[in-house]
């Protein structure tokens, strides 16, 4: 289904039928993605007395727990309320959904013992216009980043400079297929997410921050129109699936 759009006073034509969805699955076992020390999520038919929740044992319906984390088991958006003592709830702060986006992939470089995302690495790659919404895709990109156990494995991170350089670019949602824009072991210092959400001045509540997510090789660098869909959780954080969609200028 084609359609066009005026999005900020710009007009573009979407086909809403070719969705590229970049969210990874949550699983009820130990090939879901996993990070922060963690055992696997569960899904799993509720027990009560006589009643298991499964049609194949003999219910009339499957009825399944669930337990998981978001920050640690899949693709997740989160706010400001991640690091602040005053709660806020992502639910509540992210009130809109489709934005103009730019995907872009970057290969990490090493410095010390850590493979980093610089300023330098996306003065490269980003283009010379604002941007309200960046992918970022990291290289080598293995589809085993769809079961990769993270914890401790030091995986790549951002650097407060690269992050003041994406605020600089006007950058109000960032995703990323990292565990975390930050250094698995800092010591609580959170310089990245700090630096993204303004931590020590105007909170900047309506800014949200997307990990885990995949994209695919086959989708190209470039412009694409965002749907950032949301499960409706009371939390700093929630479970996600981003989606993106090729553009085209009218």
């Amino acid at each position: 289904m084609k359609a066009e759009i005026n999005h900020e006073g710009s007009k573009y034509s979407i086909d809403f039928s070719k969705p590229l969805d970049i969210s990874i699955p949550l699983r009820g076992d130990a090939q879901n993605v996993n990070t922060w020390y963690l055992g696997h999520p569960r899904i799993e038919p509720h027990e009560e007395a006589d009643f298991v929740g499964k049609v194949s044992l003999g219910s009339s319906v499957n009825f399944n727990d669930i337990w998981f984390n978001p920050h640690a088991h899949g693709t997740h958006t989160e706010c400001v309320g991640h690091i602040t003592e005053e709660f806020y709830s992502v639910n509540q702060h992210l009130n809109r959904f489709f934005f103009l986006a730019e995907l872009v992939t970057v290969v990490p470089e090493l410095q010390g013992d850590d493979w980093v995302i610089s300023k330098h690495i996306l003065e490269v790659v980003l283009p010379k216009k604002e941007i309200q919404a960046l992918v970022i895709r990291t290289s080598p990109n293995d589809r085993d980043k769809l079961s990769r156990q993270y914890s401790n494995t030091n995986p790549p991170y951002l650097l407060e400079d690269a992050v003041d350089y994406i605020l600089s670019k006007g950058v109000e949602h960032l995703l990323i297929d990292l565990p975390s824009v930050d250094k698995e072991k800092d010591d609580g210092a959170l310089k990245a997410h700090k630096a993204f959400w303004n931590y020590h001045g105007q909170l900047r509540k309506q800014a949200t921050i997307t990990e885990f997510i995949y994209v695919p090789d086959a989708i190209e660098d470039g412009p694409y129109f965002l749907n950032l869909q949301m499960a409706p959780f009371e939390n700093d954080a929630s479970p996600s699936r981003p989606v993106l969609y090729e553009i085209q200028d009218v």
